[in-house]
């Protein structure tokens, strides 16, 4: 018999085949992921829903949540940092900005357990590890050594919370929630200012402690909320019983005073 002849278009025509094959099979593996979630939309705001509880004042969201609990562990050690900071301050800038903090606290703290009232919200009772670990490092610390660690622990703690209360406040659903982040941001603004106004703050070790530092971790989704007992106040301070101070003007804190500036008022020779 004649042998027969190789079949070179059918060689050609299996790697054509080939090389289609590969390119249906990479365009399918780019558009299954497509596919497998098409029936999936609107899964970020499924998600958003899954963690919030219905309340009459709007849904309260696992931020928000974890925000009351801030504003709150927020009042029990500033409080006292504050009052060390009027007792133990060399000058009146230092006590002036610890006037404000248990001045600002005080009208924070009643809000915040007002607020986890009417919500339901268990709140704590004593501030974090952490934070008495930031008190004991004040208590022991006197002179400028202290007016330095007050305005730097204090000043960093609330450049941390400022993005917090804004994130808060710009994506709650809940009105008091949106009421109370109105009254924290008022106050830490202030807050800040006061701190800065000491002449102590290091902006650079404070720059590299918010670029290094990392949000901490929301708290869990709690059960729906429910009758809960009201949590005593946050008490350290000792406010006056008829306070006359509710939030105060940034424009109140002192000017740190330079060595350019004249001593005795009379101006500019």
């Amino acid at each position: 018999m004649r042998p027969r002849p190789p079949l070179k278009g059918r060689g050609i025509l299996s790697g054509t085949g080939l090389i289609v094959t590969g390119l249906v099979a990479t365009l399918a593996a780019m558009i299954l992921p497509i596919w497998s979630y098409a029936d999936r939309a609107g899964t970020g705001l499924a998600v958003l829903d899954a963690q919030s509880v219905t309340t009459g004042y709007g849904p309260l969201l696992a931020l928000d949540r974890d925000f009351i609990t801030k504003v709150r562990l927020a009042g029990l050690w500033e409080l006292p940092a504050g009052r060390l900071a009027q007792q133990k301050g060399t000058t009146d800038a230092v006590r002036t900005a610890g006037r404000h903090l248990v001045e600002g606290h005080t009208f924070l703290d009643d809000r915040v357990r007002d607020v986890a009232a009417e919500l339901g919200l268990q709140l704590p009772d004593e501030p974090t590890e952490q934070q008495r670990g930031w008190l004991s490092e004040l208590s022991g610390a006197e002179g400028t050594e202290f007016d330095r660690k007050f305005a730097n622990i204090l000043r960093l703690a609330h450049g941390k919370v400022f993005t917090v209360v804004a994130e808060v406040r710009a994506g709650t659903r809940n009105s008091l929630v949106r009421k109370l982040a109105d009254d924290a941001n008022t106050t830490v603004l202030d807050h800040i200012t006061v701190l800065e106004a000491t002449g102590h703050v290091d902006y650079e070790a404070l720059a590299r402690d918010l670029a290094a530092g990392s949000t901490p971790p929301l708290v869990p989704s709690p059960a729906p909320p429910g009758p809960v007992a009201d949590p005593s106040p946050a008490v350290p301070a000792n406010p006056d019983p008829s306070p006359t101070y509710s939030l105060p003007p940034a424009a109140s804190s002192p000017r740190p005073r330079t060595t350019q500036e004249p001593q005795d008022g009379s101006g500019t020779s």
